[in-house]
C-alpha cells in the first residue's frame, strides 16, 4: 500500500455503538477501520453497546469506554493484527451530547432492542451530535424493501407471503431468489427454479408458514461474475469490492465464503449512486453499501455496511480516513 497522508483536523469526540469489541475481527470489520482512522487523525474514540444506552433527564446517555487500538498492518497482501489489539479505559456514564458524532454500527438483524436504541438516539440534535446513520433513516430503510423505491435500477422483484403470487413470478422469470426481509450476509437466501418440486416447502419455510413476507427477486446470471459492494458516502461512491461465489454456492457474500477481488467503480455504478443519492441524503443515510449485480441494485445496506478493509487492501487506500474526515468536517 502506498503512503496515506492523514490531514490535521481539530480533534472531535466520536462514539461507536458496536457489538462486543472482543467479538470483532480487526482485519475485516469496517467499524475497526473507522476507529483506527479516527485515532490516527487525532480524535477521541469511545465505544459502547446498544444495551448500555439510557435516557436520563430527557437526554440520551451511554456507559462509554475510551479505546486505544493497535492498527493492523499489511503483510504479503493481507491484514495482520496484534493478538491484543485494543485497550479499554474505565467505564463512564456520559451524555451523548458530549460527543460530536455517534456511529450506530451494531450488526443486523434489526431486533426490537435495536429499534429501541434508535429511539434513544432520536433524542440527539443532529446539528450538535451527528448520528451515522440517522436513526429515523435506519428505521425507514429495510435493506431489502428500501431498494424498491428505485425501480429503474433494481431487478424485477416482488414482496409476498402468497405461494400463488411467488409461483407466478418464478414461472415468468424461470429462476428467482427468495430473500428473508430481515436477513443479513446472505443468510436464508434460496435459489428456486421454475418447476422446483420443493417449491411449496421452500416458500413455507421462508415465509414462516405464510406469516412473514419475503422478497422474490429475478435471478441475475451475472451473479456468477460477482456481487459488487459499492461503498457510498453522502451519496457518492468512494470504493468497491467484488464478492465472487465459490464452489457450488450461488451467493457471493463474504460471510458464506465468497472470494474477494478488486473491482473498479464504473459509470453505471455512478449512475446508480446518483439515482439513490437524493433519497439517501434526505433520510440521513450517509454511509451505505449498495449490492450491485449486473448493473442492478439488489440491496441497500444501511445498518453496518462492511467491505472497507477489503477495498483498502486491494486498492491501497483508506476509506476509513475519508469517512472520518467527512464527519469531522461536518
Amino acid at each position: 500500500m502506498g503512503s496515506i497522508v492523514f490531514r490535521k483536523q481539530p480533534p472531535v469526540k466520536l462514539a461507536f455503538i458496536l457489538d462486543p469489541i472482543a467479538n470483532l475481527d480487526p482485519c475485516h470489520d469496517t467499524t475497526v477501520a473507522f476507529m483506527e482512522a479516527a485515532q490516527l487523525l487525532g480524535h477521541e474514540v469511545w465505544i459502547t453497546t446498544m444495551e448500555q444506552l439510557s435516557v436520563v433527564d430527557h437526554q440520551a446517555w451511554a456507559t462509554l469506554q475510551a479505546v486505544q487500538l493497535e492498527p493492523v498492518r499489511l503483510e504479503n497482501g493481507l491484514w495482520v493484527a496484534e493478538e491484543h489489539w485494543f485497550r479499554l479505559g474505565e467505564r463512564k456514564l456520559l451524555p451523548l451530547t458530549e460527543m460530536n458524532a455517534v456511529f450506530m454500527r451494531t450488526d443486523p438483524p434489526v431486533t426490537s432492542a435495536y429499534l429501541y436504541a434508535t429511539y434513544i438516539l432520536d433524542l440527539l440534535i443532529p446539528t450538535k451530535t451527528l448520528v451515522l446513520n440517522n436513526p429515523q433513516g435506519i428505521r425507514a430503510a429495510n435493506e431489502k424493501l428500501y431498494a424498491l423505491r428505485f425501480p429503474t435500477v433494481i431487478p424485477a422483484s416482488i414482496i409476498t407471503t402468497e405461494k400463488a403470487v411467488a409461483r407466478q413470478f418464478i414461472e415468468a422469470k424461470g429462476k428467482a431468489v427468495l430473500k428473508p426481509l430481515g436477513g443479513k450476509a446472505g443468510e436464508g437466501i434460496l435459489l428456486i427454479k421454475k418447476g422446483d418440486r420443493n417449491f411449496n416447502s421452500l416458500v413455507e419455510i421462508s415465509t414462516k408458514q405464510g406469516k412473514e413476507p419475503v422478497m422474490v427477486q429475478e435471478f441475475l446470471p451475472a451473479a456468477q461474475a460477482g456481487d459488487k459492494r459499492l461503498i457510498v458516502l453522502d451519496g457518492d461512491p468512494i470504493g468497491a469490492v467484488n464478492r465472487i461465489p465459490t464452489g457450488d454456492d450461488f451467493r457471493g457474500n463474504m460471510a458464506v465464503g465468497g472470494r474477494i477481488a478488486q473491482v473498479d467503480i464504473t459509470e453505471r455504478d455512478r449512475e446508480i449512486a446518483a439515482t439513490l443519492a437524493p433519497q439517501l441524503r434526505a433520510d440521513g443515510l450517509y454511509f451505505v453499501g449498495l449490492d450491485i449485480i449486473g448493473g442492478y441494485v439488489t440491496e441497500v445496506n444501511v445498518t453496518s455496511p462492511t467491505g472497507v478493509r477489503e477495498a483498502d487492501r486491494l486498492d491501497g487506500v483508506s476509506i476509513g480516513k475519508q469517512v472520518i474526515e467527512w464527519v469531522a468536517d461536518r
